[in-house]
């Protein structure tokens, strides 16, 4: 009996995952498949998939998209996603707090808005008494911050072209506005997915900054503002820290979207 019960839960946990390939495969298929084109991207028999699309489109998880038996993800999957609001800000939270520990300085996530790099969570640093901290929901130009640099670097060519013709401002000393140099830093960020900022928005504090996204497409950048006073002694440390957090960040986002 017990031998039976583990083989009718395997067999379950096979339909299943049988399910969840089959919905997989239509993702950005906005114009839908046929039962032998799902067939052939997921690797099973026509007939079992035939089956299993019968059983989604029951459950309005798949839908007819025309005549010829081409079916496209169902209205059912767009509620789902509502419910679920995943909050990325949440869910990277404990990554943060793990980087913040080890680098014993504040954290900080945001998101490109417009021109603007926002904060959407941070961390503050435990044990330190000068430490960098700004505000959630305030928001930074992008050519004089870490989180900024990181977040335009991912900028497509003309997007990017577009915001470096506007007029850049001079926050400091060491503010960069010469096109040129911020499109190497740009492109030096695509070969170590690091990002400085020494001084260049606020006198006394640096960062370093990293860019990723999540499953929806949207741009995160993590970053890590440090007085400058101590930051070329911890530089290289918090660059390591930070791209290990971020290569952490990275599987565990593609498995939220596998």
């Amino acid at each position: 009996m017990a031998s039976n019960n583990k083989n009718t839960g395997a067999r379950g946990i096979q339909v299943i995952a049988r399910a969840a390939n089959v919905l997989r495969s239509l993702e950005r298929e906005s114009e839908g498949l046929s039962l032998r084109e799902i067939a052939d991207k997921v690797g099973l028999a026509r007939s079992t998939v035939q089956r299993i699309v019968g059983a989604l489109v029951n459950e309005q998880l798949l839908i007819s998209a025309t005549p010829n038996a081409r079916v496209k993800l169902g209205p059912s999957l767009i509620r789902l996603a509502a419910s679920a609001s995943i909050d990325v800000g949440e869910l990277l939270k404990p990554y943060m707090q793990d980087l913040s520990r080890l680098v014993e300085e504040t954290v900080d996530l945001s998101v490109l808005k417009g021109k603007r790099a926002m904060f959407i969570n941070q961390v503050s640093a435990r044990n330190r008494r000068l430490q960098a901290v700004s505000h959630i929901g305030d928001a930074f130009p992008l050519h004089c911050t870490a989180n900024g640099k990181a977040l335009m670097a991912t900028m497509s060519e003309t997007d990017l072209d577009k915001y470096l013709k506007a007029e850049l401002e001079k926050f400091t000393p060491n503010t960069i506005t010469d096109v040129i140099q911020l499109i190497t830093e740009t492109e030096d960020f695509q070969q170590n997915f690091v990002a400085i900022d020494r001084e260049e928005h606020t006198e006394g504090i640096c960062a370093v900054g990293t860019s990723f996204k999540d499953p929806f497409g949207q741009v995160l950048a993590l970053s890590v503002p440090i007085p400058s006073h101590r930051f070329s002694r911890v530089e290289t440390l918090v660059s390591q820290a930070l791209i290990e957090c971020r290569n952490e960040i990275i599987f565990t986002l593609g498995k939220q979207s596998n």
